[in-house]
């Protein structure tokens, strides 16, 4: 059960928030870019809206397009900027539209069209690096930091047949654990990953989700849209849980709409191509399937049958790639086990 969690204390008004070279007034709404630094050319701008309340309460980050094909969260939080009024919003809010605006421009799955890496796995990125370094180390430093709490809102790549769920991550701060655990009930979407994985090193914290929970501050993944699509349902639906999540934190009036009845999944595996050529899925997203079961099938590119693929485990099917290319060391599909009661 998610409980509202009270927003901080303050004075009676709220206070100028600072981000990057802006200072946004109480009661004002500011958008701009924050400037990715870079020599001949190599620099980019990610677009940034902040809504500073005219109340003090927490600072909310909701940060779409790290990757840039993933459109439902980014058309989400354009619509969430006309949404949000200062006048009734307690703290701040920031969002950031285009999270990796190379991919986006240049309409890349996974990968930076510059240096050929993924965003998600390199924070918290170095000021020094590369395009993809670069972009993760000011989002550290200008939105993870400044923060109370992040939603880092996915979608199925431009590849990826996938239905809607949630990435509860679990950390070493049981406190923590539990304010993570009210934002994914309070989302809305039923199908939430019990996620034990991530690495535990604040400097090789890969995700943007984990960068911030080993900083102390509570957040999650969502997942919701699938192969590059800008459906209505999948853009409401992100924008439904955004404005949960600020009523789970006190930051807009009434009650969060807690997800009825969750749907835990405690074990998850991403099952990889060994080889180069074509996928053919057989299983639709969503559907159930038994361990040992054939998922699709991998040929060569002269279309040879490679071999069959199986499930793993027994469990639903959280994406399944949707398109023909396979790639060695890429996914072909994510399977996930439901939890026993």
């Amino acid at each position: 059960m998610a409980t509202a969690i009270p927003a901080e204390t303050g004075p009676a008004g709220n206070e100028a928030f600072r981000l990057g070279a802006w200072r946004v007034p109480a009661g004002e709404t500011l958008s701009g870019h924050l400037e990715i630094p870079g020599e001949g050319g190599d620099a980019a701008a990610v677009p940034v809206t902040v809504i500073n309340g005219a109340k003090p309460g927490k600072v909310l980050a909701l940060v779409a397009g790290i990757h840039g094909y993933e459109y439902p969260p980014i058309l989400a939080l354009y619509r969430l900027k006309d949404i949000v009024r200062p006048a009734d919003l307690s703290g701040t809010l920031v969002l950031v539209h285009i999270a990796n605006p190379p991919s986006f421009k240049r309409r890349t799955i996974y990968y930076g069209p510059d240096d050929g890496l993924n965003l998600n796995r390199v924070f918290p990125g170095d000021p020094q690096g590369t395009m993809s370094r670069r972009l993760a180390s000011v989002l550290t430093r200008e939105v993870v930091e400044r923060c109370d709490a992040l939603l880092d809102l996915h979608c199925g790549d431009g590849n990826e047949a996938l239905i809607p769920y949630s990435y509860w991550m679990i950390g070493r701060d049981p406190a923590l654990n539990e304010t993570t655990k009210s934002m994914a009930l309070a989302f809305g979407i039923p199908h939430i990953v019990i996620d034990e994985t991530r690495g535990q090193d604040p400097a090789d914290s890969k995700y943007l989700g984990n960068t911030a929970i080993l900083r102390g501050k509570p957040a999650i993944t969502t997942e919701s849209g699938f192969l590059g699509r800008t459906d209505e349902e999948d853009i409401e639906r992100n924008i439904e849980g955004c404005l949960s999540v600020m009523r789970l934190f006190r930051m807009l009036p009434g009650e969060p709409d807690v997800c009825p009845a969750p749907v835990w999944i405690d074990k998850y595996e991403v099952v990889m191509s060994d080889a180069d050529g074509l996928w053919q899925p057989l299983v639709p997203m969503g559907h159930y399937v038994v361990g040992g079961q054939v998922v699709g099938r991998l040929s060569d590119d002269l279309g040879r049958p490679i071999r069959d693929v199986r499930a793993p485990f027994s469990g639903v099917l959280l994406y399944v790639i949707g398109t023909p290319p396979a790639n060695r060391g890429e996914p072909l599909f994510e399977v996930g086990r439901l939890k026993e009661k």
